[in-house]
């Protein structure tokens, strides 16, 4: 027994050797997770730019169908980076229905709409897109979109899972993904 008297006490506390281990092993896990965690960050971008943008198209189909009147969807800046903004019109007043913003949690994402040019589809009362061969918007008699495409800016094509919206003559809308080839699997175009 000491002085003191503290002979059967242990010592509390890290050594610095167990700190710098720790230290190390965990860079090393951050090292590894933080492209996943990127990859998986980019990805859930496109996600919610998609729903954004399908949300939209639904909720003005909705309102053709409640109003039995022609209403338009109109992506606000497609093309450019964050571009998932959409505005929801009422063709014979022009009065706003509804709006997003771009970039909303999707600010790494590209929307290319199909056909090239265009950015808006009409619904008419009965909830369907004019039929071909006036496959025109009702409202300015540009062409109609039948296709939007989201991907990632920042992800290399083959680390994107980017989804595409489908717009039917009949009114239909559907999100599904373009990487898919099993025509059985649901998520493939």
């Amino acid at each position: 027994m000491n002085a003191r008297g503290n002979q059967g006490k242990c010592q509390q506390g890290a050594s610095i050797i167990e700190i710098v281990i720790a230290l190390a092993v965990l860079s090393i896990l951050i090292a590894v997770a933080v492209p996943s965690f990127s990859e998986w960050i980019n990805n859930s971008q496109i996600r919610t730019g998609a729903e954004s943008i399908l949300s939209g198209l639904q909720t003005a189909r909705g309102e053709a169908v409640r109003r039995n009147a022609n209403v338009q969807f109109t992506l606000t800046s497609p093309g450019t980076t964050g571009g998932t903004g959409w505005t929801i019109t009422l063709v014979n007043t022009g009065e706003q229905l509804a709006s997003a913003p771009g970039g909303e949690g999707a600010r790494n994402v590209l929307v290319t709409p199909t056909p090239g040019g265009t950015n808006a589809v009409t619904f008419t009362g009965f909830g369907r897109t004019p039929d071909p061969p006036n496959n025109v918007n009702t409202a300015d008699g540009s062409d109609l979109m039948t296709q939007i495409d989201i991907d990632s800016t920042v992800l290399a094509a083959d680390l994107s899972r980017e989804m595409r919206i489908l717009i039917g003559s009949g009114g239909q809308i559907r999100m599904c993904d373009p990487n898919v080839t099993d025509a059985s699997d649901p998520r493939a175009c």
